[in-house]
């Protein structure tokens, strides 16, 4: 339990610093580093399996920021820099601005900005069918439409809220959690996906839209944040209506691309492809190389900014994510998890508490949840209950989870593309995604035989 109370009080103190506006970058990687040495005082592994060790455990401490940098760097984190950079040069050629103004005149016609800002979650939770990774979806989103109802009159914390929280409640039947679970439940996957946890994703994502109305227009109304929508007439481009198209090209390309009608693309691929095309455009229209050439560093600095501002910060929270792991903070979680009641809702609840802990210190939601699935065949046999009793809304809590954690990637990188503190998105996910827990856990009691 020792492991159990050193993450804890290093997890309290890192909170405590970025709450007090300490940077959040340094505050996570020193928590991180911090975690990795002492992991390597006690003599533990301080590498995942994944990454070769150099042999010290002092070294290793090093060696695994090295890793990261590379990883985030080179995968998520380019990702992020290329969408970063398309957002940017989408608002220097005037596509987001002829968006928003042809845009705001039917969209006018609803008067309250969080009936917009629920539509927009809506359409945010469809789009998790074709982007399985949460921070994929979060940051793909951001880039498309976190400017639109940022410019509608949606505040910034609520668009961004918005965007981080489509993939808390799982949708796609293929992802690799749903056919983990559905293995662990001992039932075929059509049957598991579509008629147990399909109606209960549809129930909580009802629940967390309507909370969302009401919780985002409480906090804005206790900040006292106002976005006022933008007037089409303030509204000045010289961009044809056409253009209006091009933010949303990624969007179109990943449901074009996936495989099935057109090849499987990248979604970096994608958003080159889309942005060679508005260069296009913009040559086509302007006919001056010089000033295409021109306009397109507005693209490269954009990305540098995302490196610096959103990049960074995922290094750090995966440094510390990584700290809590090795030490064997999860570990500890399992052994307190199974040391709980022996009754069916008991071990159901206690689950989904310890799941969504574990994924909220983590910033994870598939490292927890693959360490506890392992536990449903015995947990269900030895308790003579259904597995997908307890599997359901352990597999629904780990998503949930990772939505609240200031340290995954998802929050971080929709905080950072915002402009914003993770905790302020924390905050403004919060009540949705406890909504969206407790409806899970009914729906599952209503729905699913113990």
């Amino acid at each position: 339990m020792m492991e159990l109370l050193i993450g804890t009080l290093v997890t309290l103190a890192v909170g405590r610093y970025i709450f007090k506006g300490y940077s959040a970058t340094g505050v996570l990687l020193s928590g991180g580093l911090l975690l990795l040495a002492i992991t390597a005082l006690m003599g533990k592994a301080v590498l995942p399996a994944s990454v070769a060790s150099t042999g010290h455990v002092a070294t290793d401490v090093f060696e695994y920021v090295r890793f990261l940098l590379v990883d985030r760097g080179g995968g998520l984190g380019m990702l992020i820099m290329v969408l970063c950079g398309f957002a940017g040069y989408m608002s220097h050629i005037g596509a987001n601005t002829i968006l928003v103004k042809l845009a705001s005149k039917p969209l006018g016609i609803i008067k309250s900005p969080y009936i917009l800002l629920v539509a927009a979650y809506l359409v945010a939770c469809a789009m998790s069918l074709a982007v399985s990774s949460a921070t994929g979806l979060g940051v793909l989103l951001m880039a498309t439409l976190f400017p639109l109802m940022v410019n509608m009159g949606i505040s910034r914390g609520a668009a961004a809220a918005v965007c981080a929280s489509p993939a808390a409640i799982i949708l796609a039947p293929t992802s690799g959690d749903v056919v983990m679970a559905a293995q662990a439940a001992n039932m075929e996957l059509i049957e598991f996906a579509f008629k147990l946890t399909l109606p209960i994703s549809l129930a909580a994502i009802a629940a967390m839209a309507v909370t969302h109305f009401f919780w985002q227009r409480y906090l804005d109304q206790k900040s006292g944040e106002h976005n006022a929508p933008v007037a089409p007439s303030d509204l000045i481009t010289d961009a044809p209506g056409f253009y209006a198209i091009l933010p949303f090209t990624p969007i179109i390309g990943v449901l074009l691309f996936d495989g099935k009608v057109g090849p499987k693309l990248d979604i970096v691929t994608i958003i080159v492809i889309c942005l060679v095309l508005a260069a296009l455009l913009e040559l086509a229209r302007k006919r001056n190389g010089r000033e295409l050439l021109d306009g397109l560093q507005v693209c490269w600095r954009s990305m540098a900014d995302a490196f610096a501002g959103v990049v960074m910060l995922l290094v750090g929270a995966g440094v510390f994510a990584q700290g809590l792991m090795g030490l064997g903070f999860i570990a500890n979680l399992l052994d307190l998890a199974q040391s709980f009641g022996t009754g069916g809702i008991i071990i159901m609840l206690v689950l989904v508490v310890i799941t969504t802990l574990a994924a909220f210190t983590t910033g994870s939601g598939n490292a927890p949840f693959y360490a506890f699935v392992e536990l449903i065949p015995h947990l269900a046999t030895s308790l003579g209950v259904n597995p997908a009793y307890l599997v359901i809304p352990m597999l629904q809590a780990s998503n949930l989870g990772r939505t609240i954690s200031p340290v995954s990637g998802v929050v971080v990188a929709c905080a950072g593309m915002g402009n914003l503190s993770p905790f302020e998105v924390v905050k403004r996910t919060s009540l949705p995604v406890g909504v969206g827990l407790l409806v899970v856990i009914l729906a599952t009691q209503i729905l699913v035989p113990a």
